[in-house]
């Protein structure tokens, strides 16, 4: 376990809030061009959560590539890297962040999703102050998934043939840690906007 204060990498997983293809759950209630400025305003919010938190250089992940046409007119906060998910399922690309930042970097990683308007700066400067006592983190949601996970090292097994979007992902990824013997520690739990039921945890500091 490395307990020394090394600075993590806060590094946020998004694709770009195109019109049909993000929060589609969410169009019954909201419309497509809705859900998408939705995501869009919830991929900000957490931009700058990270920002705030002060707990490490802040890298957007993001889904196409940097350079699509898809990005265009998201006017992204200075001060944070851009970088591209790549190919594959939601789990290679998450293993491959991991990867490139704790070896590369050579930095732990808090890798966290922009579901979640309840993640805030205070959340995430906690999450990483605890990945320097704790070989992982894990910030759950009440759907049965995670917002958040901090890692010092690749850790493929996390992510290979994981059953995403059902309610089993955090049960699951908790139990995996468990036979890796890592120490974890767990956040409160959260809750992600999904589905029409969820606009319920917009809060007053969250996009609305």
């Amino acid at each position: 376990m490395n307990t020394l204060a090394t600075p993590c990498r806060l590094v946020i997983f998004a694709k770009a809030p195109v019109a049909g293809a993000v929060k589609t759950r969410l169009i019954p209630a909201l419309g497509a061009q809705g859900s998408a400025e939705l995501a869009q305003r919830m991929l900000l919010q957490t931009l700058a959560q990270a920002l705030e938190s002060g707990a490490g250089s802040v890298e957007l992940c993001m889904s196409p590539a940097p350079d699509a046409p898809a990005w265009h007119g998201v006017a992204l906060p200075d001060g944070i890297a851009l970088s591209d998910q790549g190919e594959g399922d939601l789990g290679e690309r998450m293993a491959r962040a991991v990867h490139r930042v704790t070896t590369t970097f050579a930095q732990p990683i808090v890798l966290m999703g922009t579901d979640c308007p309840e993640l805030t700066a205070t959340g995430i400067a906690q999450a990483a102050r605890q990945l320097l006592q704790h070989d992982a983190v894990l910030t759950p949601v009440a759907d049965g998934g995670y917002v958040l996970i901090g890692l010092h090292a690749p850790c493929p097994a996390l992510f290979a043939d994981m059953p995403w979007s059902t309610p089993e992902v955090a049960r699951e990824t908790l139990r995996r840690m468990a036979a890796l013997d890592l120490r974890v520690w767990q956040a409160p739990i959260l809750h992600d906007v999904d589905e029409p039921a969820d606009l319920v945890h917009l809060t007053q500091s969250a996009p609305r």
